[in-house]
């Protein structure tokens, strides 16, 4: 019989006891913070740190020694422990993107003390993020958790507000739910509080903004309100919900105009991933839907909307042409040159009048800043988009055009001078992967400048895929070969063989091909799992009762 749990100290007394004991490491750690990281000193005083040392590193306020106000919000200020032996200093990574996840886990951490600041706890595999949608593969399946790969990395799950670039600090907002506050008081008497605040301030030795970009609404009334986007993977489940739900809204309608209304899925946007969701759409329509929803099938319209004259405009133009022709085939309206002029509920009024009633409405038209790189209005140089500009080492320039000091900025977020680049993974992955060679060559080599050690930064275009239904697909490399372009059946073996490849750890290596698989022999899972307050439920039902 397992002992009565009342000897077991409350969660005030727990941490007046973790005040006590943690004591002496944080003025140990206060002043190791403040001591030369190589020096026999700094040494001494790490080795006779308490047990404590890794929870100070871990837990968000542990060691706090100072606050400030930024706005409307007091952020702590937190000092981690300086790694003995990383004399190149802190490297933060704000962000965990196609970048931002290639520096957290290929930086050399030996040289450097590795830091990464993100809001999401996860790297997404966007080329297949379209797939989730849809069911044809899970959402795990194109996820890899960064906290997989934080061995000797501090990180934080955060969203980083401002960038004090003259006192190399962060100001962040943790994402995470607020713990209440709480005073306490000590055995000596001391008063203290835990929790109550979800703002830090972090500092760096050297800077790396790699946050990515937001969905561009141009502004236009109703679109934030009504329109689904594709970035994230909240995203596609919220479009998987509603798809399932306009159809079993139809199935219970009378009304055949309202059927019609419900089962319009509209696609603003003709890029690779508006492309590629109408395609993904379109197969699970075909494929499982007509098996689920057999009388439904006469209502459903799918239509690509696009204010340019063809649909995949970076691609060639035979490539683009003979997605647009494989559309019409399948039954997608391509509706090329329109213009949405507002976004309503449950309907779209097009500039040139007519009103558009949809069930579901997918916002896909190109990208836009970041409110981090809006915040840094003012500090940083930017271009004509909005974005961070660079020299071609990557490195930040002010309002000026000078170079900050060891801050440097890459992927959707950034462009270098002159020299424009597309906001592709493709770039992102390449810039991290050269800016981390750079950086851990610069750390053998500490008393050249950055510039002597390494070469400019050049894109390599290796061309562009997209996936557009039926087990087709377009693959353009005529960036490297005039003739190197492929469409049809072959083009969608090399589009999924690719990715494949791509794909980070074994693990999604083994259980997206089984998917595949799973989809082909069985169908799409099309279980919804509506969020929903049962208590709220529950008291309804009494009242009613």
């Amino acid at each position: 019989m397992l002992a009565p749990l009342k000897h077991l100290p409350t969660t005030a007394a727990s941490a007046r006891l973790f005040l006590q004991a943690s004591k002496k490491s944080l003025t140990t750690t206060a002043v190791a913070a403040n001591t030369t990281r190589s020096s026999p000193l700094a040494k001494k005083q790490l080795q006779q740190l308490s047990p404590f040392r890794s929870t100070l590193s871990l837990v968000p306020g542990s060691t706090v020694y100072g606050s400030s106000l930024h706005g409307s919000h007091q952020y702590q200020q937190l000092r981690g422990i300086r790694s003995v032996g990383k004399t190149q200093g802190r490297v933060m990574i704000l962000g965990s993107g196609w970048g931002g996840f290639k520096l957290l886990r290929d930086m050399d951490k030996n040289a450097f003390e590795v830091v990464a600041v993100s809001p999401r706890n996860h790297f997404l595999f966007t080329p297949l993020l379209a797939s989730t949608s849809v069911g044809t593969l899970e959402f795990r399946c194109i996820t890899e958790p960064v906290r997989g790969y934080t061995r000797n990395v501090e990180y934080h799950q955060a969203w980083c507000d401002t960038v004090d670039f003259e006192n190399s600090t962060v100001d962040c907002t943790l994402n995470l739910s607020k713990i209440p506050k709480t005073h306490i008081k000590t055995p000596e008497g001391k008063e203290g509080t835990i929790g109550g605040n979800n703002h830090i301030r972090l500092d760096y030795d050297h800077l790396i903004i790699t946050v990515g970009s937001y969905s561009n609404t141009f502004n236009i009334p109703g679109v934030k309100e009504h329109a689904f986007f594709l970035k994230e993977v909240a995203d596609a489940r919220k479009i998987r919900s509603r798809v399932l739900e306009c159809f079993e809204r139809a199935e219970m309608s009378r009304s055949d105009e309202e059927r019609k209304g419900l089962l319009h899925f509209a696609v603003v946007g003709g890029g690779p991933t508006g492309v590629e969701f109408s395609s993904e759409l379109h197969d699970f329509i075909r494929e499982d839907c007509s098996r689920l929803f057999p009388g439904l099938m006469n209502y459903v319209t799918l239509a690509v909307y696009d204010v340019a004259p063809t649909i995949l405009a970076n691609f060639d133009q035979s490539l683009s042409q003979y997605c647009m022709n494989k559309f019409r085939r399948s039954g997608i309206e391509v509706r090329t040159g329109t213009v949405v002029e507002r976004v309503e509920d449950g309907k779209m009024v097009l500039k040139c009048g007519k009103e558009v009633p949809f069930g579901c409405l997918v916002w896909s038209t190109g990208l836009t800043e970041n409110p981090l790189v809006a915040a840094l209005e003012g500090k940083v140089l930017k271009s004509k988009s909005k974005r961070i500009m660079t020299d071609p080492y990557l490195r930040v320039l002010d309002t000026e055009g000078k170079v900050i000091p060891n801050v440097y900025a890459l992927g959707d977020c950034a462009t270098i001078k002159d020299h424009e680049l597309p906001q592709t993974a493709q770039v992102a992955n390449q810039q991290a992967i050269w800016l981390r060679k750079a950086l851990n060559k610069w750390s053998k080599q500490p008393e050249k400048s950055f510039t002597d050690v390494t070469a400019p930064f050049s894109f390599k275009n290796l061309g562009s895929m997209a996936y557009i239904g039926n087990w087709e697909a377009v693959v353009d490399m005529t960036k490297i070969n005039e003739k190197a372009k492929e469409s049809g059946k072959l083009a969608w073996i090399f589009w999924r063989s690719s990715y494949l490849t791509m794909s980070v750890s074994i693990r999604n290596k083994l259980i997206i091909p089984m998917y595949w698989a799973m989809t082909w022999a069985f169908g799409r899972d099309v279980s919804s799992f509506q969020e929903y307050d049962r208590r709220k439920r529950l008291m309804n039902d009494d009242r009613e009762g």
